[in-house]
């Protein structure tokens, strides 16, 4: 895709740095393509070190694969003297779109292969931070289009939605009722962490994103933090149902978070609150809407089976990047890694076990 992602622009830059990260500039390549780079400080064992991260960067300009893997390796050894003391490696999720699984892992296949050539150091983590396998939606064409290129239940789901009295509100920093939307979505996430068994940030992490997206929105180059709440009202009674956040920008909206509730999920909510966003995504003048994460395939054995179904069906394309590498630059790079691959284990096998998912 030729647009800027999210993850390079100074709003989200700034966002991560009031959460603990740190910003180096730097240029890649010929064509002095600006790149951010964020740092974090932490402690492994005894020593103090530091993580650097380029997420959703280097642009490939041109390069061929090969180019590509060289140029990447050159740039980590061009920037390490930015970087803070004992900086473990720097990790990139390469901004790198396939069709198909199958392209992807030939890809990083091939990358393993082009780093022993150009005897360079560069490894496929296991653990990525970026989800690797996504939907994107084009907003190229008119709401009707959009509808109609869906899966014809998710048209009528949405449709149900509405007949049934769902409604969905839109929720700013500003707003009169930001703190109660604010608590209400944070009491849904908490419900969807415990069902799902996934780790969610405390509640001032969104709180402090919806604000800067709100101050954001009088800037030149506006990025607009939208929360969405699906309700349904009975007996004179309103109850919140799921939420959303969402990411407006020029070139990209993004869906960030999604919650839901344990009730009145026959009314199909969440099909609404992301309609709702992807109309909006439109009015802004976004260019795409990315779904923002989905298991790589369709296996009825994946966990999140279900999260593939629901985000595929709306018509958008499955995109495979390669997801995290690592250039190791500390000889306790390696004992980082199995830290690393210890904890993912124990939250995503281990935990899940015990609570019987």
């Amino acid at each position: 895709m030729n647009i800027m992602r999210f993850q390079q622009t100074d709003f989200w830059t700034y966002f991560k740095c009031g959460h603990g990260w740190e910003k180096i500039s730097a240029e890649y390549g010929a064509q002095k393509q600006k790149v951010t780079i964020l740092c974090r400080l932490f402690r492994l064992g005894m020593a103090n070190v530091a993580l650097a991260y380029v997420p959703m960067a280097p642009e490939r300009e041109g390069e061929t694969e090969k180019e590509y893997i060289e140029n990447v390796v050159a740039f980590s050894g061009l920037v390490k003297p930015k970087l803070p003391k004992n900086t473990l490696c720097i990790r990139f999720d390469f901004p790198i779109d396939f069709g198909t699984v199958g392209e992807r892992d030939e890809f990083i296949g091939r990358s393993k292969s082009i780093a022993k050539e150009i005897s360079g150091t560069i490894n496929k983590n296991k653990v990525d931070i970026q989800p690797p396998d996504t939907v994107v939606l084009k907003l190229d064409k008119s709401e009707d289009e959009l509808l109609a290129a869906m899966k014809p239940k998710w048209r009528y789901n949405i449709r149900y939605a509405m007949k049934h009295g769902v409604k969905v509100r839109a929720v700013r920093f500003g707003d009169n009722d930001f703190e109660k939307s604010l608590n209400s979505f944070y009491s849904l996430y908490e419900v969807t962490a415990e069902r799902d068994g996934i780790g969610i940030h405390p509640k001032s992490y969104y709180s402090d994103l919806l604000e800067r997206g709100w101050k954001s929105r009088q800037s030149d180059n506006p990025t607009d933090i939208v929360l969405y709440i699906a309700s349904h009202e009975e007996d004179g009674k309103s109850e919140d149902l799921a939420a959303i956040i969402a990411l407006f920008q020029k070139d990209e909206a993004v869906y960030l978070y999604g919650c839901s509730g344990n009730v009145k999920r026959n009314l199909m909510p969440a099909y609404l609150v992301q309609w709702t966003a992807i109309c909006d995504a439109r009015k802004f003048g976004s260019k795409v809407y990315d779904f923002y994460g989905i298991p790589p395939t369709d296996d009825e054995k994946h966990p999140m089976h279900g999260l593939y179904l629901f985000k595929t069906g709306f018509g958008g394309a499955e995109i495979h990047r390669p997801g995290s590498f690592d250039v190791p630059l500390s000889c306790l790079y390696r004992l980082y890694t199995k830290a690393e691959d210890f904890r993912a284990w124990y939250h995503k096998v281990l935990l899940k076990k015990i609570r019987g998912r």
